[in-house]
């Protein structure tokens, strides 16, 4: 039994030394990345017990990834370890995605991951769990990805709750292939994190989240990012909105991951869906005021102290790099304004 499985694929990533064109970067520091595994590391970090299903190769990447993700508490009993494929790496430069200047190069065509299919991933490594965690890159990866993507988001009895982020990366897919698939993936699952600029760039839905919730009406819960305008909630009929807490963003990288780990996290406990938004908002500041895709979460003690703060308190909180550290070194004070 475990609380939440998330499958998907986990690369070696590369960040950059300084700021600058992946030209000019004369070294880059070796680190984890993968939405899935990302979402894994901050759930076994906030106390829950996770696994990640994947596949790599049989190489010193792969041994890597199994090693570094294992060291958060997350299971990795069921990663496959694949002889005849690599083992995925990227490397990017330090601006954010949606800048201009921003440059990812991609090393994961024919990686083990992409060999992932309804045949290669045994159905008991995903048995037991409360919660099935899975996200729009995966089904990019290959057609044996999108084969076992329509499996898992497919309504069968003994089904987990299927959480689906959709994730919509433009560049693993062929020209206007993605939308219409990550929609169908979208309305197999129980809960589903989109943001509204991906639904906008994916399936031409503008307006704001009622716009959101109106093409997407199947799941029983359906989130709506707004980037550091805050979230929308959808769920029983009701819709809750929360703002985001203001932030001093290192990089942006894994923030999406983080807010669906709070947001899971606080629904396995059972908090209602105002408080499910702000843990998704705290644990995105976490990664947010950090260089890497994968941060120390806030203890829990401190998560619930703060999202348990009134509106007036909320809306003057600041958080800063080391914030998550308040709870245990009280000179590293939380901020606000």
């Amino acid at each position: 039994m475990c609380d939440v499985v998330c499958l998907g694929e986990s690369m070696v990533t590369f960040l950059p030394s300084r700021p600058g064109r992946l030209a000019d970067v004369p070294s880059f520091g070796r680190t984890i990345g993968g939405a899935e595994s990302n979402v894994a590391c901050a759930l076994a970090l906030a106390g829950h017990a996770a696994k990640w299903v994947s596949r790599v190769g049989a190489d010193g990447f792969g041994t890597h990834l199994i090693e570094a993700i294992g060291a958060y508490g997350v299971d990795v009993s069921d990663v496959v370890r694949d002889s005849e494929r690599r083992t995925g790496i990227y490397f990017r430069t330090a601006d954010d995605r949606d800048d201009a200047t921003h440059e990812v190069a991609y090393y994961r065509a024919g990686s083990a991951a992409s060999a992932m299919s309804p045949d290669t991933v045994p159905r008991e490594a995903l048995s037991g769990a409360r919660v099935l965690h899975l996200s729009g890159i995966t089904a990019a990866l290959s057609a044996d990805c999108l084969a076992l993507m329509r499996v898992l988001c497919a309504a069968g009895p003994g089904r987990p709750v299927v959480s689906f982020d959709v994730n919509h990366r433009p560049g693993l897919w062929s020209s206007g292939e993605g939308g219409p698939v990550l929609l169908e993936l979208a309305r197999g699952a129980d809960l589903v994190f989109v943001g509204e600029d991906e639904a906008a760039a994916a399936w031409g839905v503008t307006g704001g989240p009622e716009a959101v919730r109106a093409a997407l009406p199947e799941p029983a819960v359906l989130v709506v990012k707004q980037g550091a305008a805050g979230a929308a909630v959808f769920a029983d009929g009701e819709v809750h909105r929360v703002p985001a807490p203001r932030v001093d963003v290192v990089a942006p990288v894994g923030a999406g991951d983080a807010f669906a780990a709070g947001f899971l996290s606080a629904t396995l406990r059972g908090l209602d869906l105002p408080l499910r938004l702000r843990h998704g908002h705290l644990t995105a500041a976490a990664a947010l005021t950090v260089a890497g895709d994968v941060a120390e979460v806030p203890s829990r003690e401190l998560a619930d102290e703060l999202a348990a703060l009134d509106e007036e308190g909320w809306g003057r909180l600041r958080l800063g790099p080391g914030w998550t550290g308040a709870g245990l070194h009280p000179h590293q004070e939380v901020r606000t304004a």
